[in-house]
């Protein structure tokens, strides 16, 4: 049977359902194609920047902005375009990324959902109102006779919007359930990479902590002066021998002898 026929013959439920069936298969080609190109690149991205990261991380960060049109070149890029920032930062960085690249893998899920819950019920709905249509044409004075033939024909026709709102549901559950499966086995590599390239951060961090490290050492003792001396005083120790000059006596004193000595005399 011709499939025109059989669209004639569903009845009016048959044309929301060819609306949801097309809008189904956009959004299982443009996800086919978003997967097809993200699976047979990603472990040659993750490769190359995790081994260019234990060698330069400025060679690391040019060769994952360079793969910026894929969520793993644009998760791994975010930490590394940071300037300045501690392995907590770097980790924020990589979760905050991985969101949105994970809720941007999910896109058009909800359109899939609803098609798979719609799809019967507009079957069901079409086969509903075929029954009406022929069971309102049956009179009890006909019943047995050649009249009544068409009615079991009728009612086979209501069917034929059950079956096609049944086959678009299953065929959209079975994308929409391998759809998920891509995106839980793209959250264990952005887990990997991301842990990886964590560690890597911590064990060789980028020269320019460093360096800034080093400035703020030494830029306390660059900036400190001695204090300055506020007058003049011959008492003071000398800076050169760390010694303090003797105390000086008057030239014509002499000590006080003791009353002992005064009797002896």
């Amino acid at each position: 049977m011709d499939i025109l026929d059989l669209f004639k013959k569903g009845g009016p439920a048959m044309w929301p359902l060819l609306v949801l069936s097309v809008l189904s298969l956009s959004v299982i080609f443009e996800r086919l194609w978003f997967w097809l190109r993200i699976l047979t690149q990603e472990k040659e991205i993750v490769e190359r920047v995790l081994d260019a990261a234990t060698e330069n991380w400025e060679i690391a960060t040019e060769i994952a902005q360079k793969f910026t049109n894929q969520p793993i070149g644009r998760f791994l890029y975010a930490p590394l375009r940071l300037q300045r920032g501690d392995a907590e930062t770097f980790r924020l960085a990589l979760e905050s990324t991985a969101g949105e690249e994970i809720a941007g893998m999910r896109r058009g899920e909800k359109l899939l959902e609803s098609v798979i819950a719609l799809s019967p019920l507009l079957g069901l709905l079409g086969t509903v109102l075929g029954l009406i249509q022929s069971l309102r044409s049956i009179r009890i004075g006909d019943l047995g006779t050649e009249s009544t033939a068409g009615v079991t024909t009728g009612i086979g026709e209501s069917l034929i919007s059950t079956a096609a709102g049944l086959i678009v549901a299953i065929a959209t559950l079975v994308f929409y359930r391998l759809f998920q499966g891509f995106v839980v086995n793209q959250v264990k590599v952005f887990n990997k990479a991301g842990n990886d390239l964590e560690l890597l951060y911590r064990q060789f961090p980028p020269d320019f902590h460093q360096s800034t490290s080093g400035i703020v050492r030494e830029s306390p003792r660059e900036r400190f002066n001695p204090p300055r001396k506020r007058g003049k005083n011959k008492f003071t120790e000398n800076p050169a021998t760390h010694e303090t000059p003797p105390e000086e006596t008057p030239p014509n004193s002499q000590p006080n002898s003791s009353p002992e000595l005064e009797n002896e005399s």
